[in-house]
């Protein structure tokens, strides 16, 4: 059960957490932004 909670937690730190530095967008957003 802890396991799956970390999981979680990463893909929300990852895929859905909104940073102002990163102009609105998740790290994965930028990320993928950054390299088209």
């Amino acid at each position: 059960q802890l396991e799956q909670a970390i999981h979680e937690y990463i893909h929300y730190y990852n895929h859905e957490r909104i940073q102002v530095r990163l102009k609105g967008l998740s790290p994965v957003e930028y990320r993928t932004q950054s390299l088209n």
